[in-house]
């Protein structure tokens, strides 16, 4: 058997271990579970190794290994962050970082197709599911789509839901690219991750019926949270169609779709 062989083993037979343990229960130590699983140290320390950076383990320097968070699922659609969540019955929550008024400028008179004098909203936005960070959202939106927006507003319901109810805007279309990144000293410290955290950059520019470019937000999703997962369908004609989305890491490995 080679080496390589063994520590995939290896990794199963822990993987193993850690469906049987909670989340934030601790792994016996390297040299027990060396002992248990009839493998060398180093061979164990290579699979281990893996699980931490695939999310599966979190190591604490004095403490051990323990047991991480799953890994959650977000399906890239026009659904809101807050939809997403209480779909997964996980209780939503945000918290404005900040909000101000100022001019659109260059590049967001390019983005909404308006004068660069054009008032815009900016809004910052911690987002959290069942009390733990996953994200910041930064959300720009034209001042004249919502008069009277506040911070308060945006911590009570969907921003979706509000330009719905309040505003009398439905959204229907959009774009959303996405890119890995790492997480800059500011974005570290309100996610409550080491600097240079791996991360995920999601920019969303989504439009009304009218056509009209509604808001351009960009948000940075925790790495360690999630994973992204493109679907390759066949057409049956040679081409083939793509549907991509983010997903929770399952326990063996394959993930689970929550949607």
């Amino acid at each position: 058997m080679t080496k390589m062989t063994k520590q995939s083993e290896t990794r199963g037979r822990v993987l193993d271990l850690i469906d049987r343990l909670e989340v934030g229960d601790a792994i016996p130590p390297e040299r027990q579970l060396s002992a248990d699983l009839g493998v060398s140290r180093l061979t164990l320390r290579a699979a281990v190794d893996e699980l931490v950076r695939e999310g599966y383990l979190v190591r604490r320097r004095g403490a051990g290994t323990f047991v991480g968070e799953p890994k959650i699922s977000q399906e890239l659609t026009m659904t809101s962050f807050t939809e997403d969540m209480r779909r997964r019955g996980m209780r939503p929550a945000s918290k404005t970082l900040g909000l101000h008024v100022e001019p659109a400028g260059a590049r967001f008179g390019r983005i909404f197709h308006v004068s660069p004098s054009e008032r815009i909203v900016v809004a910052k936005r911690l987002r959290l599911a069942d009390r733990e960070t996953m994200a910041i959202e930064t959300l720009h939106v034209r001042e004249a789509l919502v008069p009277g927006l506040s911070a308060r507003d945006l911590e009570r319901q969907s921003f979706y839901e509000l330009l719905y109810e309040r505003y009398g805007i439905s959204i229907v279309s959009g774009i959303q690219t996405i890119e890995p990144t790492v997480t800059s000293e500011e974005e570290s410290d309100a996610l409550g991750v080491p600097l240079h955290s791996p991360a995920f950059l999601f920019e969303r520019t989504t439009r009304a019926e009218s056509g009209d470019v509604v808001e351009f937000v960009q948000s940075i999703y925790r790495g360690d949270r999630y994973r992204v997962v493109t679907e390759l369908t066949g057409l049956g004609n040679g081409r083939t169609t793509t549907a991509t989305r983010l997903v929770r890491s399952s326990r063996d490995g394959h993930g689970d779709d929550w949607s």
